[in-house]
């Protein structure tokens, strides 16, 4: 009973969706998201295990670190402590000196005495037993007088003040000019509390501590030594030596967290006392420690996920032969109904779809090769209207009567009736040549300059006219009829021959892998509203002839969306006209394209 529930509430809730949406869910269901989430948990038992274990390894490396540094302290502090504490040491500096026999004897006691011993411990760069008798010498090796002299960035008279005011026999600290390095004082007294010198030790940084503090934790962490007055003598970061803790950038973390603490920003601090009154701090970055885990986890993750991404094509391969079969079949359709009539489907089973596979190919192919036929119906009309304005006139009369003409021209032996007829002659030998709509650009440049020396012998010395013509683009073709149609807009709407200081600049050039013909003249110009009309290929015009738009529709005829027509005009100042044809070193062929 229950279980018939369930299947009927479950086919209530999906009735609505489609087939796709059905399997997509279910395999979500049963498979994806059960999949993720035990992925998930298991990702986060594993990260908190490994960080588990790593709290106690770095927990055993501080405690560690801070033992090894105890050692080495205690190292120095005994031979500081040995040599201050020295009772033949101490009974010598409070003696007064008669000679300098008695003065030597000391010297060579002191060099025998702790010259050698301070050979034994590492790091150590200068050791020297300050003192103030005045009875007694200062020999430049060990022994020393405070003075006037610089001793770690500061006077040795102000340094020998300073640690005669320091309550503590035994003070570490940074030197004052080097954060490298160590400076260790203690004080010569007797038992009744009398000072008689103070003993210094220079230590080299990278000597002493550079064993503990290299590359800590595998560079994923800082190790600091903080001493009782809360500065920072020794750092795995040189940058942090000597600066006050509140300062530096272990503060944010000391002050603001428990020991041991976690931070937000991945990281844990951990500190270690050592008996001197030193603390052994230790910043760890565990984000950097979990790389390894990390990148564990990622692959993974990454193998979790190509097993469902291989799953999710297994089942895609399924929506593919039900239903992608018939998306594919409706994109198609659409395509069909767009004009794109060499849509097929491929056909590869023979179940029900496959016979929809077949009907559809053969629909269209049928509806292709009805497309085709009235588009070669079109071409044809369009291409015998053409042919059908250039035979208007009969070439041969017209021939006849051109040659007639210069005859009795030639009787009269008049020069400038003669000059018209072979403009005239060679006008209609290139206008009237109706075998071919295609021609070299050097024959349309002549057929121009024909038009032009007519219109110049009509109106003498009213236009200058300026060609500039590449060389390298005579050889090339182009279209009949594209140059001169536009050349005789200027005189016949331009009013060009109206216009004072007139000339028409006509600029033949190769742009790029293009072609760059513009006929730019100071006539009149065009209205804005007549402009946008041209541009929009709505404007007719009022004479016979040749207009823009069949100029742009032949354009769009042989070169289809390469074949560019712009004009531009201020009204009153000029007219530009721009034409752009591919390069074509062979004659262009009508094309079979969008919008024929």
């Amino acid at each position: 009973m229950i279980k018939q529930q369930i299947e009927k509430w479950i086919i209530r809730m999906t009735r609505s969706m489609n087939l796709r949406s059905k399997i997509v869910m279910f395999y979500g269901l049963i498979v994806f998201i059960p999949t993720v989430l035990l992925a998930a948990g298991a990702g986060y038992m594993m990260l908190h295990t490994v960080r588990a274990n790593y709290m106690l390894t770095i927990r055993e490396a501080v405690r560690q670190s801070a033992q090894s540094i105890e050692f080495r302290k205690q190292s120095y502090d005994l031979l500081a402590t040995r040599t201050a504490t020295d009772g033949e040491l101490i009974s010598r500096l409070a003696r007064d000196y008669l000679d300098i026999d008695e003065q030597l004897g000391t010297v060579n006691y002191v060099d025998r005495s702790f010259l050698l011993t301070s050979k034994y411990l590492p790091g150590i760069e200068n050791f020297r037993i300050y003192h103030t008798n005045d009875t007694l010498v200062q020999d430049g090796g060990l022994l020393w007088k405070p003075e006037e002299r610089m001793l770690s960035g500061m006077l040795e008279k102000d340094w020998y003040a300073q640690m005669l005011r320091t309550p503590d026999n035994l003070v570490w600290k940074n030197a004052a000019d080097d954060k490298t390095k160590l400076v260790v004082s203690h004080k010569i007294l007797n038992a009744y509390g009398d000072v008689y010198g103070i003993v210094y030790l220079l230590l080299d940084y990278n000597g002493v501590f550079m064993e503990s503090f290299d590359h800590p934790f595998e560079g994923a962490g800082e190790l600091y030594i903080v001493d009782d007055s809360q500065r920072i003598i020794a750092s795995s970061e040189p940058t942090q030596i000597g600066s006050k803790l509140a300062s530096s950038s272990l503060g944010k973390y000391w002050n603001n967290s428990e020991e041991p603490a976690g931070n937000q920003d991945g990281t844990v601090l951990i500190t270690q006392e050592i008996k001197s009154g030193w603390t052994v701090a230790a910043l760890v970055h565990l984000d950097r420690l979990e790389e390894q885990s990390t990148r564990i986890m990622y692959y993974i993750a990454l193998g979790i996920a190509f097993f469902l991404l291989l799953s999710i094509f297994l089942i895609m391969i399924v929506l593919k032969n039900v239903i992608w079969r018939i998306r594919k079949l409706g994109v198609r359709m659409t395509d069909i109904s767009e004009g794109y009539f060499e849509a097929t489907v491929r056909n590869r089973d023979n179940d029900e779809l496959g016979e929809l596979e077949i009907l559809f190919n053969s629909m269209s192919g049928r509806l292709r090769k009805l497309v085709e036929e009235h588009t070669e119906a079109v071409l044809k009309e369009r291409e015998q209207s053409f042919r059908a304005l250039q035979a208007q006139i009969n070439p041969h009369f017209i021939y006849n009567s051109l040659s007639l003409i210069r005859w009795r021209a030639m009787d009269q032996q008049d020069e400038l009736q003669i000059r018209t007829i072979d403009a005239l002659t060679t006008f209609y030998r290139l206008a009237l040549s109706n075998r071919v709509n295609v021609t070299l650009i050097r024959d349309e440049i002549e057929h121009l300059k024909a038009y032009i020396e007519i219109q110049q012998l009509r109106y003498p010395g009213q236009v200058s006219v300026e060609w500039q013509v590449e060389p390298e683009v005579l050889d090339l073709y182009g279209i009949k009829l594209m140059l001169q149609p536009t050349v005789e807009n200027c005189y016949l709407h331009g009013g060009i021959t109206t216009r004072p200081h007139a000339f028409i600049q006509i600029t033949i050039k190769r742009a790029g892998d293009r072609v760059q013909f513009q006929i730019f003249d100071n006539g009149k110009g065009i209205s804005g509203e007549k402009l946008e009309q041209i541009r929009a290929g709505s404007y007719t015009g009022t004479r016979n002839g040749f207009g823009m738009n069949n100029i742009r529709e032949r354009l769009a005829l042989y070169f289809g969306a390469e074949g560019s027509f712009e004009i531009e005009s201020v009204e009153d100042e000029w007219t530009s006209v721009t034409i752009e044809i591919p390069i074509c070193t062979d004659s262009p062929e009508i094309k079979k394209g969008d919008g024929i």
